[in-house]
């Protein structure tokens, strides 16, 4: 069995006016095509993803992501070019989103580049780009090892 990618991502909104008046902009931006708005979710599908907001049950509303919690880390849509990352980051400055870091490569995978930014609850995004076979190209080292399984050294 291999899997096809990742259906569905949901996140719950400690404020979700705000939140979705972001999404609303950010993932058509994207390409993903708006399915369902109601009072209390959002969601959007497009180029095999769907990520989706929840309203927050009475007592959670109004409260932030807090990273490094137990739960989600970060969210990272993949870009198909390394322009689309420059792209992005430019919209991004325009709806006045909070950024982390601007563009730029980083160890993780041979040509990583990203954008890392905030919704309007914290919750940390990021969009990537990693060229072609990223970890998985023959020889890759990561950490001890190869992406293959073999050990360095």
């Amino acid at each position: 069995m291999q899997i096809n990618g990742i259906a569905h991502t949901f996140i719950t909104a400690g404020n979700f006016a705000s939140a979705r008046a972001f999404y609303a902009q950010l993932l058509p931006f994207m390409g993903l095509t708006i399915v369902a708005d109601t009072v209390n979710t959002f969601y959007c599908v497009g180029g095999r993803t769907g990520f989706g907001i929840h309203a927050p049950a009475e007592e959670y509303a109004g409260q932030r992501f807090r990273q490094g919690t137990v739960g989600l880390h970060h969210h990272c849509f993949r870009a198909r070019e390394r322009a689309d990352v420059d792209e992005v980051y430019n919209f991004l400055l325009k709806i006045g989103a909070h950024i982390i870091h601007a563009p730029q490569e980083d160890n993780f995978a041979p040509g990583y580049y990203s954008v890392l930014f905030e919704d309007p609850d914290g919750t940390r995004l990021e969009i990537n780009h990693v060229p072609g076979k990223g970890l998985l190209a023959p020889g890759t080292q990561i950490g001890g090892g190869y992406a293959d399984g073999t050990q360095n050294g």
